[in-house]
């Protein structure tokens, strides 16, 4: 089964914002039997944040798995794994507040490994930077053609 990793700001926005557009691209992923890896996952202990932190210590869940999947090093470990196992990594900076470092570290994870990077962003946004555009193979300008593009890709 071909995997597409879910990029995209997650500090400082809700946990709301951080999921919805990644369970919408996972369900039609799965339409081709793609599976979609959000870093989310296993993360429901954080969805009464409305501003996600960026680590275990500014969280105030005393969830068993907390102080492990969003400890520093947890977050790190799990987001370069999937970065560097998937097929494609769809990262969706669309109304992104400010630049997304942790996003650009997953671009950067995914190109090193030769995976395709598909980037969906406004033009002029934050990360309108030569370093990033050069480790993206795709830009397009909705999550809509991201999905499609990515299905294309791994079509066999």
């Amino acid at each position: 089964m071909s995997l597409v990793y879910l990029a995209g700001p997650i500090s400082e926005l809700s946990y709301d914002d951080c999921t919805g557009w990644r369970e919408y691209a996972k369900k039609e992923l799965a339409k081709a039997g793609i599976t979609g890896l959000n870093p989310l996952r296993a993360k429901e202990y954080l969805q009464n944040e409305t501003s996600m932190p960026d680590a275990v210590g500014q969280m105030k869940s005393d969830h068993p798995l907390a102080h492990v999947l969003s400890s520093r090093k947890g977050i790190t470990t799990r987001d370069r794994w999937d970065c560097t196992r998937c097929d494609v990594v769809i990262a969706n900076l669309l109304g992104a507040k400010k630049p997304s470092i942790g996003t650009c570290m997953e671009i950067a994870w995914a190109d090193l490994n030769r995976i395709p990077v598909i980037l969906v962003e406004e033009e002029g946004g934050f990360h309108d930077h030569a370093m990033i555009a050069d480790c993206v193979g795709f830009t397009v300008p909705n999550l809509e053609q991201a999905l499609e593009l990515a299905k294309a890709l791994l079509q066999s």
